[in-house]
């Protein structure tokens, strides 16, 4: 595997920065209030190291009782005070904490779905999203990382002042030495600079640890996110699926391979352990030091014997808080990556031009479609999956489109209501090239059923209006039409009714063949001139198959509806069939007309007529 170019600071700085403005957009309070949380919390242990120094001192030197009783009151109340708002930032951190991750996902949904459609049939596009969850899932990287680091930093950062302001004031002589020996070698300009030399070193060991150990750490669980990714093929299979194929010791053994004990698992013990053992010995040899050497100036009364226990601390934490800093600042830097693919999917390129000439609003709903001469080929292939179509259709026609799975009937209608543009070629409304439409324009003069339509979890009528504001008269009419009012008398809560039990017990469970019905409802209810129906009886039974070829004249109306479907049945009910056969409009006309001639249509009427007969 070719090894990533590491980039810059400035490359790095900038990317971070960014990260920082999205979190300020998406949730500044969770920032805030961690940052201060890692004040407060890298502030706590001095209060309480330095009046058990001053207690210490007190009790081996003059020890007055009023003066114990202040410092003992003052620690008591003041680590008190300290640890009352510790808890309270923590608290207000926590709220936000609950509700900022998926402040986050909204965010990246929000942009998601205002990209361009063809993004999200695009497999590039669609592994990108999943290593992004993956690994702000497994690994807490890209803009969460951001909302852990950033506060730590800080905390780190501050922590690192007061311990060097502490630390740096045991370099103090004392006045009038008369002593010989070790001694007085330790009081010497050359002991303090040894002293200095060791922390400083033991302080660039523990940088250089904390970093290498922080970069590998992310260098194995990088590995996890790739496989987590991976897995969600696993976990998305149907409970039915798992049931009849027997999958449960197949999906569990590979998760269990995957995720619970991958090989790499074994690294990252390796990794700990070998940075822990390091962290233990420096420990011990700085403990050493600074016990030596501040007992010793204890000894000579430089100061009070209790300050060992407030230096041993203190340069305890200057040597933790570079270690901290330099782990922090690594793991930025290492996120920089993961953010980079962030930003790579938000910045999706926009190329489809949206158009600047309103649609006409006409009150006769004339409209013309020309398809003059189009091809497509999807984006980053050089198939071509349309070619040559040439066809017009007016407001009022009824149409079936037929053909042979793979003959691109779908991908004509992506190109009729242009969630995709042709490749060459040009479409036309009313003889105007549609791509000078504004976008959204065009698109309301639309309604479509897809074969892989979406219902979701909210309730029956918002699912039907495709807004929370709805017309319940309406939408009831609506869902009579489309045959689903029988059901719909048995529920309790009636249009109100929730779609789905995962987050209503009341909810309400639905048959396929209820589903489309709702879609079909759904595109009923937003009355566009155009309705386009995918396959809309390939879930119903055929009573309900029945009704809706017998209601389809009543349902459409006046309105242009393409109507795509394998069961050549239904294109009895249609004026004009349209047969498509590798990418190609190769027939067109009547069923009248078309089954009496050779040639695809015929070929598959009388494929599926001899079941029949």
């Amino acid at each position: 595997m070719k090894k990533e170019e590491k980039l810059s600071l400035r490359e790095d700085w900038d990317i971070l920065g960014r990260g920082i403005r999205i979190w300020c957009e998406i949730c500044p309070q969770f920032l805030v209030y961690g940052i201060i949380c890692q004040i407060v919390t890298m502030a706590l242990p001095y209060f309480p190291l330095y009046l058990s120094a001053r207690l210490v001192n007190e009790l081996s030197g003059p020890c007055r009782g009023r003066q114990l009783v202040f410092l003992a009151v003052l620690a008591v109340f003041g680590t008190f005070g300290l640890n009352l708002l510790k808890r309270a930032m923590e608290g207000r951190r926590e709220v936000w904490r609950d509700c900022c991750f998926q402040r986050m996902e909204l965010y990246i949904a929000d942009k998601q779905n205002a990209m361009e459609y063809r993004y999200m049939e695009d497999a590039d596009a669609a592994l990108l999203r999943e290593e992004i969850y993956a690994a702000a899932g497994t690994d807490g990287a890209g803009l969460w990382r951001i909302a852990r680091a950033l506060p730590s930093l800080t905390g780190n950062l501050f922590n690192l002042i007061l311990a060097s302001a502490i630390t740096f004031s045991m370099f103090r002589v004392a006045e009038g030495n008369h002593f010989s020996g070790i001694l007085a070698f330790a009081d010497s300009a050359v002991c303090l600079v040894l002293f200095f030399v060791v922390l400083i070193l033991d302080a660039a060991l523990s940088v250089k640890a904390s970093g290498i150990h922080a970069r590998r750490d992310m260098e194995i669980w990088s590995k996890l996110v790739g496989d987590m990714a991976f897995l969600h093929a696993y976990l998305d299979l149907r409970g039915e699926d798992i049931a009849v194929f027997n999958l449960k010791d197949v999906i569990l053994k590979e998760y269990e391979k995957r995720a619970l004990r991958p090989p790499y698992f074994k690294e990252a013990e390796k990794n700990n352990i070998g940075y822990q053992t390091k962290c233990v010995l420096q420990d011990a040899v700085l403990t050493a030091a600074v016990f030596l050497l501040t007992a010793a100036k204890a000894y000579l009364g430089v100061f009070g014997i209790g300050y060992f226990i407030l230096y041993r601390g203190a340069v305890s934490r200057f040597v933790k808080a570079l270690s901290g800093i330099a782990a922090d600042i690594t793991q930025l830097r290492e996120n920089s990556r993961y953010l980079q693919k962030v930003y790579k999917f938000l910045d999706m390129p926009a190329d489809m031009y949206l158009g600047s000439l309103a649609v006409e609003k006409r009150d006769d709903i004339d409209y013309e479609i020309e398809f003059r001469d189009v091809g497509f080929q999807y984006p980053g292939t050089d198939t071509w999956v349309l070619k040559h179509v040439n066809m017009k259709f007016r407001i009022g026609d009824k149409l079936a489109i037929v053909g042979e799975n793979g003959s691109r009937k779908t991908t004509f209608i992506k190109l009729l209501c242009r969630l995709y543009d042709p490749t060459e070629g040009v479409i036309l409304l009313n003889g105007i090239d549609i791509t000078k439409y504004r976008y959204q324009e065009y698109m309301s003069l639309f309604s479509v059923v897809f074969q892989d339509f979406k219902l979701f979890q909210f309730s029956l009528a918002e699912n039907v209006a495709g807004s929370l504001a709805y017309d319940e008269a309406r939408v009831k009419q609506c869902l009579a039409k489309a045959g689903f009012e029988e059901r719909l008398c048995t529920l309790s809560d009636g249009v109100r009714s929730v779609i789905g039990r995962d987050y209503e017990n009341r909810g309400i469970d639905l048959s396929g063949g209820e589903e489309q019905k709702i879609a079909l409802a759904r595109a009923l209810y937003k009355d566009a001139p155009f309705v386009v129906l995918d396959e809309p009886a390939a879930a119903l039974d055929p009573v309900a198959e029945a009704a809706v070829y017998e209601n389809f004249q009543a349902l459409v109306k006046d309105k242009t509806a393409v109507f795509i479907s394998h069961r050549l049945s239904s294109c009895r009910f249609c004026d004009d069939i349209i047969v498509f056969h590798k990418g190609r409009l190769v027939q067109r006309g009547s069923h009248d007309v078309l089954v009496t001639r050779e040639g695809k249509y015929c070929e598959l009427w009388n494929a599926q007529a001899k079941y029949y007969r």
